[in-house]
């Protein structure tokens, strides 16, 4: 990462972090950095005299195994009502099981001839059926119709307005493949053993007027060794999104639907933060059964998906071929100057807030 874009992704960072836990990251990438391959045990033996390294082994590693657990689990439970948008995914369940080992209240939606399957391993509590009118009224943003699913954006729809009806003024919304939630500090990603990272990240959102949409990087994202910021402002959220109830918007669109929602809030000059404190752990899209994977990707591959954005965001978007597949690529610089406004009267305290949390050895 060149130092003008480490420079740009810090702007407004520090300023803004006072009162969360505590993020600090060193630059731990290797200056250089060498493989060597050996044609046999001699040449092996060979280098390792030359190098002085027959007391020890060449090439150690060691990791150190940790999690972090908070103190008053229930206390620093989220806020905001959690949803789970699943199908075909009872038996592997990810991210309800994630929530569950952290003692998190979510729901999880589900399509009505399912139900029974879900219900048979989850609390029927949790489980809430979507409406068929969800899925007869959504926008799929082409003219295939009923020929294929429509994608998870129908229940999402369902999840938003569930949410407005408790009485929420967010809400959470989760892809059903998320294996773990992780924290980032001091070079350190550790699997968390409760909820309090997701109202440390509600609380933050919630000091702005104009944050309509938040969320968790992935993990594999934000390099453990790297100096990156605590969040990065005005990018695509994605599988686990906080959202602002009342923003004039909803989900539409047969495929990329996170990435269309997070360009109408760009576009209209409002902001989106993206956590790298605050992670996700997901499960690889198109390795787990269930869901996308089999809907769309086992029997159509990618293009459709990426041509689906380019055609609704061509002044942004663009479809190309990386990593033997397609792919969209979204430019997000004519939106680094939607700028962060604050909500007036707030208290925040200066430094560090870790939320009760503390780091335990696994």
């Amino acid at each position: 990462m060149s130092k003008d874009k480490q420079k740009e992704l810090f702007l407004d960072c520090e300023d803004e972090w006072d009162g969360m836990p505590e993020f600090e990251q060193q630059d731990l990438r290797p200056w250089h950095q060498v493989n060597v391959r050996f044609r046999n045990q001699e040449d092996f033996d060979k280098f390792k005299a030359l190098m002085d390294q027959n007391k020890k082994p060449c090439g150690f590693h060691m990791h150190l195994s940790a999690e972090l657990l908070n103190t008053n689990t229930l206390m620093m439970n989220p806020n905001y009502p959690i949803y789970i948008v699943s199908k075909g995914r009872w038996k592997t369940r990810h991210t309800s099981k994630a929530l569950e080992s952290m003692s998190v209240p979510y729901y999880i939606v589900v399509e009505e001839q399912e139900y029974d399957n879900y219900a048979s391993v989850i609390d029927a509590k949790r489980v809430l059926v979507l409406p068929n009118h969800y899925l007869n009224e959504y926008n799929t943003c082409d003219d295939i119709g009923d020929k294929k699913s429509k994608g998870p954006g129908a229940a999402r729809n369902f999840c938003w307005d569930h949410s407005i009806n408790l009485g929420a003024i967010r809400h959470w919304v989760m892809d059903d493949n998320i294996a773990s939630f992780n924290r980032l500090n001091q070079n350190l990603m550790c699997k968390v053993t409760s909820g309090t990272i997701l109202k440390a990240a509600e609380d933050f959102v919630d000091r702005y007027e104009n944050v309509y949409l938040a969320g968790l990087n992935y993990d594999f994202f934000a390099k453990a060794k790297e100096p990156l910021p605590p969040f990065v402002k005005n990018t695509r959220i994605y599988s686990i999104l906080l959202i602002q109830n009342n923003i004039p918007y909803r989900w539409r669109g047969r495929y990329n639907e996170d990435t269309d929602l997070s360009l109408r809030v760009l576009k209209d000059g409002h902001c989106t933060v993206q956590f790298n404190a605050f992670l996700q752990e997901k499960n690889t899209t198109q390795k787990v059964k269930g869901g996308n994977t089999e809907e769309f990707y086992d029997k159509e591959g990618t293009l459709p998906k990426s041509e689906m954005i380019q055609a609704l965001h061509p002044d942004v978007a663009k479809v190309v071929w990386r990593f033997n597949r397609w792919h969209h690529h979204v430019n997000y610089r004519p939106f680094k100057n939607n700028r962060l406004i604050k909500k007036k009267g707030l208290d925040i305290t200066i430094g560090c807030n870790n939320y009760g949390m503390r780091l335990i050895e696994a």
